[in-house]
Order: structure tokens, then C-alpha cells, then sequence
């Protein structure tokens, strides 16, 4: 597990400075590493977004070209097809996290009030969800609507031919993520998400990022007008936006108290049957628009010149598009979850391809937030421990709530998942996650890699010159503070009270403890001997020793910090101008240094004789520029002559 790890970290980081090792091959190896730890990590790696970076992961083996066999062609027609399936996955994604938050009932959702206990219910708030949590609710019932748009209403517009309308909606989602990003720790969940969304740009929109747009020339009459007819369209959907959002979400400016009122204004069977009668037809949306991008690759395919590239091209468009179709077709079982009359009259053939490869996680169900939990309150469990179960001490872990005047951390994109699993725990009984008894099990043994789940840094941590001999778990209420009456910050981010007993006292031997280790399967069996003296165990202990030390958002974000230096520094390398340009500047330099005059200067103006020129012959000129030159795919010399003959 070590190796894979260590492995991946390594591919993934060459991945993001070398180009040669964007290679499918190597997002193949990184999948199948991460498939492995899924299989193994159980619930600490059952989450949606895992599944989200397996089935992306997957799709980045079909995307990316195979850098490393040199089996380059001058043109990749199928790109279109195997890029839209990122396309498909965040319209699923999107699409079924904003309507599950209908479909599931719960009360906050319905009543737009989510947002007042979501920053400090959530697992591990940032510091600036305490700011957005003392918003005024009107406020937070506005931030709901918009995140129903957002995710419910835009993502239609990702199958828009209109590319503005697709800029439009990569902004708005981008927007939702940076603010999630923002309020909630939530891993690389919103990255992986962002980088979805870039599956809605074309080229033309990264080049402006880049600042090589051209130019563009004006056009003919008929051009002027289809852009005048598609910005009307343009603005004919955002006003249906608009006006769907005031109308079912019954938006009314109160001038009296200045704010938005808000209420729905259908109800949820009016929903179900909406959504009864929208599934399939997005499903055919999907299907048309990767029939389009079919039948383009495939023109595209025909247009290459040459026997054996126009062989090569298509043979890879007929088996990109074969595997295009089939993800299409097995996502369409988790994707119409959200609507069972549609999936059980989805063809059986489909389901049984489905259950096929359903263990390889290549496609998944989504449905992020869909019940809002903690509404009376944040649950928390607080571990103690005692020497003689009088003096109890409290153990705090580095990230989840615990300490009142602790402010909550930054660290994403890490994901704590010991923290992280403290939080589910509180939901329900301690038997409901057997995982628990054997954290408290490895604390009383003292066990070192355990502890440094809970603090790196052994200095804090009550127990580290001795075990514990008991420990308990409490179970509280967590709210966040509120901003004093004379608009000063309160002393403590939290507030808590005491709920019950969460987990009895225990310490080693006890038969309780005993029973409940027996009954989950977790007693000790013996551990595997292995020689540290061999060069792969020695390493790994060597690299684990010295990176204990450092926390794991410091980790990371040390080799994301070192990898954009580096990128940089290659992009600053490959913009230096070192061409004929520059070749020509300099030499005219020289000679402006030793004096000799440049043609059409002051020298020329006080009677010095200007250098015959030699007369420029037209015929050798156009036939200079009409000679072939090594051209890209579908674009040869015909472009090139037409050229010629104009000049």
C-alpha cells in the first residue's frame, strides 16, 4: 500500500511538470493503484468523490494521446468524442446533486434554509464558514435559489451549440465550486470539479486566457447576422433563467425591510412529475449530441490525407467512439437513479452491461448534500483518557472540532479521512461503525501510526511518554458562536453541550472491549514478520520517517507550490524570444552602433546616396510562396495556392 502510494505520488507529480508523461498509460497505472487502496480502504474511501476521481480517472485513459509507445499521429479526430464523455460526466454530476436535494424531502432543502445550518454542520468548516454562517437569513435562502439554478438549470446549457452560452455556464460553476472552496473542506472534490468544467471551453477561450487571440476579420453580411440572431437567443435564455427562478421560487423584493423574500411555489409531487417528464428526454439530448460529435470525428477522419494516416485516423475514431458509446450507455443505469420509472425502462441488455462492470467503478450515481444533518445541533464525539479514571484528559485531533477556541482549519485538498469518519460516527450508535473500537483499542496499545492520525506533533498529545489506561467517548452539540450585541468577535468559534455518553469506559482486557473486538473480526492475528534490512522496506521506512514530521496539507501543498514553480519556469523558457525577429533586431542594433545609416533615416535627408536596392521579381516571389511546405492534417497546398494566385 506504501509502494502504490508512493508510486502514484510520483507519476502524478512528473504528470503535472513533464509533458511526456501525460500519457494514457501512465493515467491507466495511477487508476488501477487508486482502484486497489478503494477496494481495501472500505468506508474511509466510500465517498463520491472517490468514486468521482475513479470514473475521471478512467476517462482520463481515454483522453489523453500515448506519448510514452510514440504512437503519434499527425491528427487525433476522435478527441471530440472521448472529450465529451467529461462533458456527460459533470452534466450527471451536477444535475443529479442539485435534484436529489428535492427528491430526498428534507425540510431545510424544501424550506431554502439549508445554507443557516450547513457551514457549521458541515465536517470540517474553514474559518471564513463562521463569517458566512452569521449571514442574514434572507440572504442564505437567496444563496439556496441560485444553487438550484446553478445546478438544475445551467447544466442544460452544456449541450448548447451557442458557445457563449457554454462560457456562461462554465463561469457559474466555477463561481459555485470557488465558493464551496471557500466555506467547506471538502478535499479535491471542487478541483476535480473545476477541472470538469474545463471540458465546456473550446480553444479559442483558452487562447484568450493565454493571450494569443487573434484578430478576427469582419465578415459578411450573412455572419452579422447569424451573431446578431444567436445573442438575441442568448439573451432570450437567460431571460427564461431569470424568470423561472422568480416565478417557482416566488423572489419578491421587500422594500419595507430590504430583502428578497423566498418560498417555493410548486410542490414535490409537481416536481416528481416534472422531472418524470425530463429525465429521458435529457438522455436523448446526451445521445444527439455524441451522435454529432461522432459524425464530425468522423468527417474529420476522412478529410486526412494519406493512405495510412487516413487508416490510422479512422481506425482510432471507429474504437474511441465504440468505447464513447458504451460509457454512454452503462452511465444512463446510475444517472436515471434519480428517476426509477425511467431506469426500470431502461432495456435490460443495458442494465446486465452495467452490473458487468459495476466493481471497476467506471461510472457511479451522485447526489452530493442530500440531506442536511445536525439541524438541532453539530453531533461530535470527544475522546478522553485517564490514568486512574478520576482526572480525565481530552484528546484533540488536528483538524475536526473539538477544543471552543480553535479555529477550524484550512486543508484542503487533503481529506483527514480519521476526521472524517469522527463525524459520520456521531450520527449513530458506536456499533454502527466497528472501525471505532478498534481506534480505541490501538490507543490504549499506544500504537505510534494510529496516534499520528490524531497529532503529528507528539508534544500535543496528553499520552505520548505512556499509553492511557482508560478511555471513554462523549457525545456533544457544537454550535458556532454568535457576533456579540456590540458587534465585537467572540472569544470562542464554538459552543457545546454535553448530550450523553458515546462509548463506555474501557481499557485493556476489559471483556466488554473484548466482546466487541471478537464480534467485528478485529483482534489482533498476529503480525506478518518481514526484513527491514531489504532495500524496499528500508526506503519506505526511511521516506515515512522523514516525512512524519510535516503534516499533510504542508506536504501537499509543498509539491503543488514546487510543481506551478516549475511549469512557470518552463513557461517563462519556452515565451523567451529567441527567433529570426530577434536575430533581425539585433543586427539592425549593430549597425545603428557603428554609425552606418538605416535606410529612410536622417542620413538619407542630408544627400547621403541610399544603396541600390536590387528590383524584387514578382514571378520568383509567388512561386516562393506557392512552394509546399510541410502541412498539418486536412489543410495542404490548395490553401496555400489560392493564396498565391490572389497575390
Amino acid at each position: 500500500m506504501e509502494l502504490m502510494c508512493l508510486v502514484g505520488t510520483v507519476l502524478s507529480f512528473g504528470a503535472m511538470v513533464m509533458e511526456p508523461l501525460r500519457d494514457s498509460l501512465v493515467f491507466l497505472l495511477l487508476w488501477i493503484f487508486y482502484l486497489s487502496l478503494y477496494q481495501v480502504g472500505q468506508v474511509f474511501l466510500y465517498f463520491q468523490w472517490d468514486s468521482l476521481l475513479l470514473e475521471t480517472g478512467f476517462l482520463t485513459f481515454l483522453v489523453a494521446p500515448f506519448h510514452l509507445l510514440k504512437w503519434r499521429s499527425i491528427s487525433r479526430p476522435h478527441d471530440g468524442v472521448t472529450f465529451w464523455l467529461v462533458r456527460w460526466l459533470l452534466f450527471r454530476l451536477m444535475f443529479a446533486s442539485g435534484v436529489v436535494k428535492l427528491t430526498s424531502r428534507c425540510p431545510t432543502w424544501w424550506g431554502l434554509t439549508a445554507l443557516t445550518y450547513h457551514y457549521e454542520t458541515q465536517c470540517i468548516p474553514t474559518p471564513t464558514a463562521w463569517f458566512a454562517h452569521q449571514l442574514p437569513v434572507w440572504f442564505q435562502k437567496i444563496s439556496v435559489v441560485i444553487t438550484y439554478i446553478v445546478e438544475i438549470g445551467v447544466p442544460f446549457l452544456f449541450f448548447s451549440p451557442i458557445r457563449h452560452l457554454r462560457l456562461f455556464a462554465f463561469y457559474t460553476q466555477v463561481l459555485l465550486q470557488v465558493l464551496i472552496i471557500i466555506t467547506g473542506n471538502y478535499n479535491f472534490f471542487n478541483l476535480l470539479t473545476i477541472a470538469l468544467c474545463i471540458s465546456l471551453l473550446d480553444d479559442e477561450h483558452v487562447n484568450f486566457w493565454l493571450r494569443r487571440s487573434k484578430k478576427k476579420s469582419s465578415g459578411s453580411w450573412n455572419r452579422t447576422l447569424l451573431s446578431f440572431l444567436t445573442v438575441l437567443l442568448e439573451l432570450a435564455v437567460y431571460a427564461l433563467l431569470i424568470y423561472w427562478s422568480v416565478h417557482y421560487f416566488g423572489l419578491n423584493i421587500n422594500w419595507e425591510k430590504q430583502l428578497i423574500e423566498s418560498k417555493p411555489s410548486f410542490t414535490y409531487h409537481e416536481f416528481i412529475q416534472w422531472l418524470k417528464i425530463v429525465t429521458l428526454p435529457t438522455v436523448w439530448i446526451g445521445a444527439a449530441s455524441l451522435a454529432w460529435e461522432i459524425l464530425f470525428s468522423m468527417y474529420r477522419s476522412a478529410c486526412i490525407r494519406g493512405i495510412l494516416q487516413k487508416f490510422w485516423a479512422t481506425l482510432q475514431w471507429a474504437v474511441f467512439s465504440t468505447a464513447a458509446v458504451g460509457m454512454f450507455t452503462i452511465s444512463l443505469v446510475p444517472y436515471t437513479y434519480i428517476e426509477f420509472e425511467t431506469n426500470g425502462n431502461l432495456w435490460p441488455a443495458v442494465h446486465n452491461m452495467h452490473n458487468a462492470v459495476d466493481k471497476y467503478q467506471l461510472v457511479n450515481s451522485y447526489g452530493l448534500f442530500r440531506r442536511m444533518t445536525g439541524v438541532g445541533g453539530r453531533p461530535e464525539v470527544v475522546v478522553e483518557a485517564s490514568y486512574d479514571q478520576k482526572s480525565w484528559t481530552e484528546i484533540e485531533f488536528m483538524y475536526k472540532p473539538g477544543n471552543l477556541s480553535n479555529m477550524s482549519p484550512v486543508v484542503a485538498p487533503h481529506q483527514p479521512r480519521l476526521d472524517w469518519q469522527m463525524w459520520f460516527a456521531a450520527l449513530d450508535h458506536h456499533t454502527q461503525s466497528p472501525w471505532f473500537t478498534s481506534f480505541i483499542y490501538r490507543l490504549l496499545q499506544g500504537k505510534k501510526e494510529v496516534i499520528n492520525l490524531v497529532q503529528v506533533d507528539e508534544s500535543r498529545y496528553p499520552f505520548h511518554a505512556k499509553p492511557p489506561v482508560y478511555i471513554r467517548a462523549q457525545l456533544f452539540k457544537y454550535w458556532f458562536t454568535e457576533v456579540n450585541e456590540n458587534g465585537e468577535l467572540p472569544q470562542h468559534w464554538w459552543r457545546r453541550q454535553h448530550v450523553k455518553e458515546f462509548y463506555p469506559t474501557v481499557t485493556l482486557g476489559d471483556p466488554h472491549l473484548e466482546t466487541l473486538l471478537s464480534q467485528f473480526g478485529l483482534k489482533d492475528k498476529g503480525f506478518l514478520l518481514r526484513s527491514t534490512d531489504a532495500p524496499l522496506p528500508f526506503t519506505l521506512t526511511f521516506l515515512r520517517d522523514c516525512l512524519q514530521p510535516y503534516a499533510a496539507p504542508s506536504v501537499l501543498f509543498s509539491l503543488f507550490i514546487a510543481g506551478v514553480a516549475i511549469c512557470l519556469l518552463k513557461a517563462l523558457k519556452d515565451r523567451t524570444p529567441v527567433n529570426a525577429a530577434g536575430k533581425q533586431k539585433g543586427t539592425r542594433t549593430r549597425r545603428a552602433d557603428s554609425g552606418e545609416p538605416r535606410p529612410g533615416s536622417l542620413g538619407e535627408k542630408n544627400g547621403q546616396t541610399k544603396k541600390e536596392e536590387k528590383p524584387v521579381n514578382v514571378a520568383e516571389s509567388l512561386e516562393l510562396k506557392a512552394k509546399p511546405v510541410p502541412e498539418a492534417a486536412g489543410d495542404g497546398p490548395r490553401i496555400r495556392k489560392k493564396k498565391a494566385d490572389k497575390n
